[in-house]
């Protein structure tokens, strides 16, 4: 029997669903959190071309936001720009690495940059 054998699968899979990739690749749903605003959030990997011709491909995450019913989709939070490819694959690759943990304190900075943009939008409507 191979050192590798005598890993047991669910072993196998604590270790593989500590990164994004993992996660999706274990247990086939991306992974739900819950923000610091008290609603829950799941994540998506997004990739788009871009005018760069060195890295052709960038890479971020958006947090759709769930009702806290869980009935649907009432928004969603974004990350800047987290990774920049010659291919959509590579983005991919490095979007799949990142660590759960990760995954929550981008998320974290979603919502507070978003909680900072929504203050500044309701001071300029205020100040009309």
């Amino acid at each position: 029997m191979s050192e590798s054998d005598s890993v047991s699968e669910p072993e196998q899979n604590e270790v593989a669903d500590h990164t994004l990739g993992g996660y999706f690749t274990v247990h086939n749903r991306p992974p739900a959190y819950e923000g610091t605003d008290g609603h829950p959030y799941t994540v998506s990997m997004e990739i788009q071309q871009t005018g760069n011709l060195r890295a052709p491909f960038s890479g971020y995450l958006v947090f759709p936001r769930w009702a806290l019913t869980g009935v649907g989709i009432v928004g969603h939070v974004e990350t800047a720009t987290l990774v920049e490819a010659k291919t959509t694959e590579e983005a991919d690759e490095q979007l799949k690495a990142l660590s759960l943990h990760r995954v929550q304190e981008l998320l974290e900075e979603a919502i507070a940059r978003q909680r900072v943009t929504s203050s500044d939008d309701a001071e300029l409507r205020g100040a009309d």
